[in-house]
Formats: C-alpha cells, sequence, structure tokens
C-alpha cells in the first residue's frame, strides 16, 4: 500500500497535471492570436454555440494529445 501513496508519484502527477494545463492554456492562446476575429469575445458576447462547440471539441483534442504525450 505504501507504493501508492508514495510522494514521487504524487508530485509527479501534480506536476504533470500543471504541465497539461499549462500547455492547453498556451495552445489556446495561440489559436486565439491566429483567428482573425477574437473568438473568446464572440463566444461570451454574442453566444455563438458552433464556436463554443468547435473550442471545446479543439480543448478536448489537445487534452487527449498532451495526456497522451505525458503517459507515453
Amino acid at each position: 500500500m505504501e507504493e501508492y501513496l508514495n510522494i514521487k508519484y504524487i508530485t509527479a502527477s501534480i506536476v504533470y497535471s500543471l504541465l497539461g494545463i499549462l500547455i492547453l492554456v498556451v495552445a489556446f492562446v495561440v489559436i486565439e492570436k491566429l483567428a482573425p476575429e477574437n473568438l473568446w469575445k464572440k463566444i461570451v458576447d454574442e453566444q455563438n454555440v458552433a464556436l463554443a462547440i468547435m473550442a471545446a471539441g479543439f480543448m478536448l483534442a489537445v487534452a487527449i494529445i498532451i495526456s497522451s504525450a505525458i503517459h507515453g
């Protein structure tokens, strides 16, 4: 049981989680800069549901790629 509660595994999990979140945010900011219009403004102010679904799909895809890269 000690094996599963090792501080090394907990620390690695926290570091990888924070790294994954950081990479996801950076990827969204890059897409935001590349887009011709402000995506966040369109989603929040104009309530563009199609754009929100597209952004969610992008975030899920990047999250899957990040998790696969981290876990090997």
